[in-house]
């Protein structure tokens, strides 16, 4: 079945440097998106309820953004991006969350991105 792509922008209120760190490091994603996160090089391994799961970073740019592909997704254009924008003007802080679902599932994986994000900014105070 192919998978369709969808955003979601959460405004946050922190420096584009701290926010970075929370979804570019093993440590900072153990924090707020699963119980524990190991990385050896570019593998990341997710670690829910003692089930892992293993993606690959396939980009990242300090303070801007981190692009990860799930290893066991058969699709190989799918894939979920953290992506920090700052408002040129108000200098507001976003984070633009890309990822892929298949259509009668993106409801509940937008469902899914927004509790994890309500995660984040309750445990980086924003």
């Amino acid at each position: 079945m192919v998978k369709e792509k969808f955003q979601l922008e959460f405004p946050i209120h922190a420096s584009p440097s701290m926010l970075y760190q929370y979804f570019a490091t093993p440590s900072g994603l153990g924090e707020w998106f699963a119980d524990n996160v190991n990385s050896r090089g570019e593998l990341f391994t997710f670690i829910w309820d003692g089930s892992e799961e293993q993606a690959k970073l396939l980009a990242s740019k300090t303070d801007d953004r981190a692009k990860f592909h799930w290893v066991e997704d058969e699709d190989d254009n799918a894939y979920f991006e953290f992506k920090i924008q700052v408002d040129a003007l108000t200098k507001d802080v976003s984070l633009i969350i890309t990822d892929f679902a298949e259509e009668d599932e993106i409801d509940e994986a937008k469902m899914l991105w927004e509790n994890q994000i309500s995660e984040l900014k309750h445990i980086i105070g924003a």
